[in-house]
């Protein structure tokens, strides 16, 4: 990382970021083609290893990329806030951010997409246990990421 003194290194702040931020962008590639799309997220680790379950339509350009590729890389970013200066090269942002990548599965098993979808559901503030009817359920995709490597940057001064 080139600014290295706003590399957030200790993997609980990363998270600790990741869990302030309201939108993910998965990034996908199917023969040099990139596309990236921004989704509702939410995350879980389990023995020091971090999850991150999205949801989405059943058929389409995301799903078709995922099915040929399953390797992603994702970012989310929160606490954004730009720094105003007299002089234009001393402009600045504040700023938290997360990059990571891994590979990404679309769940199969309706206990895995509940699972999924409970997590999505409290990241975004729904209290108690969330009902799913069938036909609902069976409607969407619940897709996984197995993150096998994750940054974190910030740059914040006002704290």
């Amino acid at each position: 990382m080139r600014r290295s003194e706003r590399e957030v290194k200790d993997f609980n702040e990363i998270v600790a970021i990741l869990e302030k931020c309201e939108v993910l962008r998965l990034a996908l590639c199917v023969n040099n083609e990139p596309y990236i799309v921004p989704m509702n997220f939410a995350h879980e680790t389990v023995d020091d290893k971090l999850c991150i379950y999205l949801h989405g339509a059943k058929e389409g350009k995301k799903i078709d990329f995922i099915r040929k590729n399953p390797n992603v890389c994702f970012e989310s970013d929160c606490s954004y806030k730009t720094i105003t200066s007299e002089e234009a090269c001393k402009w600045s942002a504040e700023y938290q951010s997360v990059i990571g990548s891994g590979k990404i599965y679309i769940l199969e098993d309706d206990a895995d997409k509940m699972h999924g979808m409970d997590l999505l559901m409290k990241h975004y503030g729904f209290q108690g246990k969330p009902n799913y009817p069938p036909q609902m359920l069976k409607a969407v995709n619940v897709m996984k990421i197995e993150v096998s490597e994750i940054t974190g940057k910030q740059h914040i001064l006002t704290q």
